[in-house]
């Protein structure tokens, strides 16, 4: 298995990490190691930042917007072989209204997602690769963080620890790839992945990479905000 290259904006064919509400019509897009804003009707892409360049092999996995609407997101390296990736590649990124960048963590294993607590105050962060969800003193006003701390260290039987959502009673929900659970995870909706599933482990399991609606828990996920830039 050969090791994915990703190159500058707009290359074709780098996938796309994640997007976020910008404004009617545009959205923030992560793809590759670049950030831009998408228009959707022009089907144009405007980039503002090539990141991890020292990095040919790293790419944008989960992203979101915070609560002063700037956007956050973090890097990733492709596995080298199937289930193995290279500790320490990843980092964290913000993306300010002037788009400028900063990155605010490195040395990460697998940044995946992230959510902020009720008050703003406080980052909670998914790294798939320590299957662990860290918490970090969140500075509204610059973006900044300091403090980390482990909220949970996750089973490996569990599955890794994936998407992560804080629902109105302040509560952390947390889904689990090849672990086939939500751990009190956001009402509306759970996803799942296909990726790297031989065409035999897709019969066993048509559902992977399908997204689900999930009812009857008794509580609601917040509304996602808007990037300001």
């Amino acid at each position: 298995m050969g090791l994915r290259k990703y190159g500058s904006p707009g290359d074709p064919g780098d996938p796309v990490g994640c997007v976020a509400l910008h404004r009617e019509g545009s959205y923030v897009v992560a793809s590759g190691t670049c950030l831009g804003l998408l228009d959707w009707e022009k089907g144009q892409v405007e980039w503002a930042a090539w990141l991890d360049r020292d990095k040919p092999h790293n790419r944008f996995n989960d992203g979101k917007v915070d609560p002063a609407r700037r956007f956050v997101a973090g890097t990733m390296p492709e596995a080298s072989a199937p289930g193995v990736w290279e500790p320490g590649q990843g980092s964290l990124y913000t993306l300010y209204a002037d788009r400028s960048v900063v990155r605010q963590l490195d040395q990460l294993g697998i940044p995946k997602g992230l959510d902020w607590s009720l008050d703003h105050h406080t980052l909670y962060h998914v790294d798939g690769l320590d299957y662990s969800v860290r918490s970090y003193d969140y500075d509204v006003q610059t973006g900044g963080l300091a403090n980390p701390r482990l909220v949970c260290q996750v089973e490996p039987e569990q599955g890794i620890p994936d998407g992560l959502f804080m629902d109105t009673t302040g509560t952390l929900w947390v889904a689990c790839i090849d672990g086939g659970r939500v751990i009190r995870m956001d009402a509306e909706t759970v996803t799942s992945a296909a990726d790297s599933l031989s065409p035999e482990q897709l019969l066993r399991e048509p559902q992977a990479g399908h997204v689900f609606k999930v009812l009857g828990l008794g509580v609601r996920g917040l509304a996602s905000c808007h990037f300001s830039g």
